[in-house]
Formats: structure tokens, sequence, C-alpha cells
């Protein structure tokens, strides 16, 4: 049987029967004459020698109704951004690259700094963050898509899809987050399953189910790096440049917009992309490093919306916490046992540990800094403070793509 069920405040996008990809496409194709796409892919260049860019470039060719592609190129030398553009040839429409390294781009980065502005440290935050700008400043495209550059098994259809709520004239949706499965011959997806769901459920016993978990706890996956948007909203929602960046952006989408304007929907049967390491011995690296931006990310966001935290609180919810994830770890057991899939038990065991520890750990770092939690400032703070800036920064993009 098909799911069609809906959850939660926001709408589910199921994908049911054999859905068309051929009238996916010449429908966005019409829409984006009204609707102009621009595509964000945050990359690194380490992913340009591995096996999943090669595969989405070659996908990317054949879409019809992407304006232009927007990549933002992190931790690559000069020779190597020329050779991204080279390799980035074979798609037949504008593909503007922006070098993070590169000397005229650095000068962006200090032209913030000077004006009291913090654009973060370097990650996939900001890179998405510069993107949005410069498709603000081109001011061609009236809808933004992005996803990561690391996905196995990627193909067009997972675009087409995720794009096609938000460009859709017939629907009102400013914002669509994808979802979809991640399953081998085991599951994945650890931070999601028993980091984020127990949390948040945790969190609404705790909070009497505050509206902010409501919102949350309606995401399938709530820590999917891919999302369709107006570009509206990327002018005024401001996103963490550490790893909180998906609940962050979440939590922006929450303040900003009403949940009947807010969709997910499901764009691929499989999807396959790098893993991360545990690393429950160090914070700062891995999971564990991505545990603790993410709780401080949500706690920021209660506390910002009322909720008062306290030494208690923390004990409490860090007990809730555990029983919740060892009542969560069963039912996946189970899950793992009826569809014949792989599952080890101890080391799901292992990883809710360290998640408790890294609980533990962005609670007693968020009551020693409330503010501490970094947020890049909107585009509109921005232009309001250096009104040049969006400018300067097509110029400084222009001139390195000539």
């Amino acid at each position: 049987m098909a799911d069609f069920y809906q959850t939660g405040i926001i709408t589910t996008l199921h994908r049911l029967g054999k859905p068309s990809l051929e009238r996916l496409e010449s429908e966005l194709v019409e829409y984006a004459k009204a609707r102009p796409l621009a595509l964000v892919l945050p990359a690194l260049y380490s992913e340009f020698e591995g096996k999943a860019m090669p595969r989405i470039i070659e996908e990317l060719a054949k879409v019809k109704y992407v304006c232009k592609i927007v990549l933002v190129l992190a931790r690559a030398s000069e020779k190597e951004f020329i050779k991204v553009k080279e390799l980035m040839s074979p798609i037949p429409y504008e593909v503007k690259v922006i070098h993070n390294d590169g000397r005229r781009i650095k000068e962006i980065y200090d032209t913030f700094r000077r004006n009291g502005l913090d654009p973060g440290e370097d990650g996939k935050g900001r890179s998405a963050w510069l993107a949005y700008g410069y498709v603000i400043a081109d001011g061609e495209c009236d809808v933004i898509a992005l996803h990561d550059c690391d996905i196995l098994t990627y193909s067009r259809e997972m675009l087409a899809r995720l794009c096609y709520p938000v460009v859709s004239p017939n629907l009102d949706y400013v914002f669509c987050k994808g979802f979809y499965s991640r399953v081998t011959d085991k599951m994945h997806g650890r931070v999601t399953r028993l980091l984020i769901s127990p949390l948040v459920r945790s969190l609404k016993d705790l909070t009497a189910s505050h509206p902010f978990l409501i919102f949350l706890d309606s995401f399938r996956y709530p820590l999917a790096g891919e999302f369709c948007m107006t570009v509206d909203m990327a002018r005024v929602n401001r996103i963490p440049w550490d790893w909180g960046l998906e609940v962050g952006a979440l939590a922006e989408v929450y303040r900003n917009y009403s949940p009947r304007r807010i969709c997910q929907v499901d764009i691929a049967e499989t999807y396959e992309h790098k893993h991360q390491v545990l690393s429950s011995e160090d914070p700062e690296k891995g999971l564990m490093r991505m545990t603790v931006d993410i709780c401080k990310s949500i706690f920021r966001t209660l506390a910002s919306e009322g909720v008062i935290f306290s030494d208690g609180f923390f004990k409490t919810l860090q007990v809730a916490y555990l029983r919740m994830a060892e009542d969560t770890i069963m039912k996946y057991e189970a899950d793992a046992a009826i569809n014949g899939l792989i599952f080890d038990r101890h080391e799901e065991a292992k990883a809710v540990e360290a998640f408790t520890s890294g609980i533990t750990i962005a609670a007693q770092t968020f009551m020693e800094n409330p503010m501490g939690t970094p947020l890049i400032p909107n585009w509109n703070r921005v232009t309001s403070a250096i009104p040049g800036i969006l400018d300067m920064l097509k110029k400084a993009v222009d001139e390195d793509n000539k």
C-alpha cells in the first residue's frame, strides 16, 4: 500500500504510483519561464575527484528548466578552480563558479568583517549564504534550489521533485524540503534516527509540546541537505555556518513563514552519500561535533521562543532522551528484522551513549553562553550596512568566471 498519510503540520508530498519524470520536467520548463530557477551547489574540490560529482554533472547536463547554476567551490587552489570550471562546461546553460578561497572572494569577506558583519567560518552554511547573495545580486531568478555534491545515487528526478512544489504557480509553497530513505543493507541516518527524533520528542514532553518542536517533528528527514525556496526567503532568513545549518534554517523558516506554505517531498527511492564517523571520544569531530552544534541550535531557538532552561531541566532532558532513544532502538531493531537488514544493537547503543554525551556538552556550552550559536546576518541587513555589497559580489564572481 502506498504511503499517502499526512503527519504533523506541514504538507507531505509522497511518491505515489509511477510518477513520470518527463511530465514533471515538461511542466517545469513552462513554469520556469515565469519563475526562473537557480541551483546552488556548495562543493569541495575533493568531491570532483570522487564518483559523485561526475554523475551529478552528467545528470544536470540533461536538465532544461534551470536558469543557472551557482557552484561555491571551497578548499581549492587557483589551478583546481580552473579545472572545475572546465569540468562543469558540459552543462549547456549558465554556470558560475565562486572560488571561495580566491583573492576576490576573500576581499569580499574582509569587507563584511570591516563593517562589523561576521560571515562565519568556512563551511556549507557560509558557502550557501554567499551563493544566495550572488543570486540576489544577479536578479534573474525567483527560486533557489540547493542540494549536496556527494550524492552517489543522484538522478535529475531528485531535482525535479524538489523544485516542482515551489516553482509551480498552481501551488502555494515558499519552501520545500526533500526527504528519502537512508537504507542499503542496513539503516543509516543515525543522527536523525537516534538523536533528532528522540530529542525533539523528549523536549516536546518537557515543554508542553512547544509549536516549534511540533513543526520540527513534522519533517521526515530534518537533516536532509536538499531544499527549494523563494529568493525572498533567502533575503530574510539567517542561517548558521556550523553543523547546525539544517536545523537552524528550519528554525528561520518557522519564524518567518506560515506552516501551510511549507512542504516536504519524497525525492528518491534510494539515497547514498558519504558517512561521517561517530568520533565519540572527540566532540570536535564527526557526528559528535554535529550533535553538539545541532543541539545548541535547538536550545537557542527554544530560548528565543521563551522556553526557560536550567540545570535541572537539562538533567531531566538527559534522562528522558536516553529512555526515548533506547525505546527507539527497539523499534528499529524490529523494523530491520522484518526487512532482513543488518542491525547491530551494540553499535546503535554506542551511538545513543555518544549522543547523550553530546547533549550534555551542548547544554553546558549553551548555559555558559546562550548567544553563542553562530548565525550569519541575513542579506537585508548586509545590504543595509554595506549598500554596494551586492554589486561588489557580482563583479568579483563575474570577473573570476571570465
